[in-house]
Order: C-alpha cells, then structure tokens, then sequence
C-alpha cells in the first residue's frame, strides 16, 4: 500500500518511525492535551493575531485538541479541532520530492512551503517559501514556523511554535497525543 505521503518519501519513508509510517499509509485520528501559549510584551499581539487567523485558541494553557488525517491521492488533509470548537484545517500538497521537496500547506489565507528532515525517525518542517492571500512574502517579514511530529513512549509527540525576529517566540502550541484508527473519524 502506498499513499501520497510515501510516494513522496521514496525510500526515505523507511527513516520514520513505524507508527508516523502507519499514521501516514492509513490516516487516523489524534487526540489529546495541548499547551498554547503566547509570546510576551510585544510579540504578545502578534501572536494573537495569528492563533485568530489560524483558528488556535486565542486563551494560552490546556485546549483538548483532535487532528483527523486523510490522504487523498495528490494531498494530505489535516483537520484539527481545538476544545471541539475551533476549527483549522490544511491541505498538504507535494512538490518534487524527498529529500529537496517541499510540501505546500494551504491554511485558509497562509500558504507555506515546507521541506522535511527525517531526525532520530521524526518529522521535522522547515519554512523555506510563505504567502498570505496569494502574495509571496520574504521570510524575513513572516513569522517563522518550527513544527515537528515524532513518537514518545507509543504517543504521538508534536510541537508547532512561531517567531519573528527581534520578538523571538509569538505562539506556540504543542502537547502528546494519542492514535486511533481511521474509522474513528467517522
């Protein structure tokens, strides 16, 4: 069985771990404890307005959050759901591939370009294009985003924080979470 995810890998799917393989052969749904927190003085600001446009919680501390995964033969669905509330969802499309593409996350006005690096067999995002509403942005002028997805004791670990320079941290969220099948987003 192979899925976009694993087309896009090649060979390289291999270097991820067994359960982030099978989570992206067969989807499924996460859910779990988070922590959301916001950067302090100024970069307080900005990082509400990026949880509001993202659909983060705009309250820093504990949110229950529930990630569905879906594959579709040319992208890969992302659709979380934060305290059963609050919506943000992505599309994932794949450019090239592993290890010099990139993946093209659409999350309603931000579109970003995303390279991968395999470390220890997590996934770790690497920011290297951004665009809001359409327009292409130097790096420099968006906030960074560092994210990562690895496995912990057979729990899913993932961490997402944004900066900006001279701010430092703005937003971040991140926390354990559990795995269950497919079917259990129905």
């Amino acid at each position: 069985m192979q899925s976009v995810v694993s087309r896009w890998f090649g060979a390289g799917f291999e270097r991820l771990h067994p359960l982030l393989q099978a989570l992206h052969l067969h989807g499924g749904v996460l859910v779990g404890p988070i922590e959301t927190a916001l950067g302090q003085g100024l970069a307080r600001p900005f990082g509400r307005a990026i949880a509001r446009k993202l659909g983060i919680p705009l309250q820093a501390g504990r949110h229950t959050l529930r990630v569905e995964i879906a594959h579709r033969p040319d992208c890969l669905l992302w659709n979380r759901r934060f305290d059963d509330r609050q919506r943000m969802d992505s599309t994932f499309r794949p450019v090239g591939a592993w290890p010099g593409g990139i993946w093209l996350e659409q999350t309603g006005p931000v579109r970003l370009g995303l390279a991968v690096e395999v470390i220890d067999g997590g996934w770790y995002w690497r920011c290297r294009k951004a665009w809001l509403f359409g327009v292409r942005l130097p790096l420099a002028s968006f906030p960074q985003s560092i994210g990562y997805k690895r496995i912990e004791d057979g729990r899913y670990r993932f961490q997402v924080t944004f900066t900006m320079p001279l701010l430092g941290k703005v937003l971040s969220y991140g926390g354990l979470l559990e795995s269950r099948p497919a079917r259990a987003a129905e």
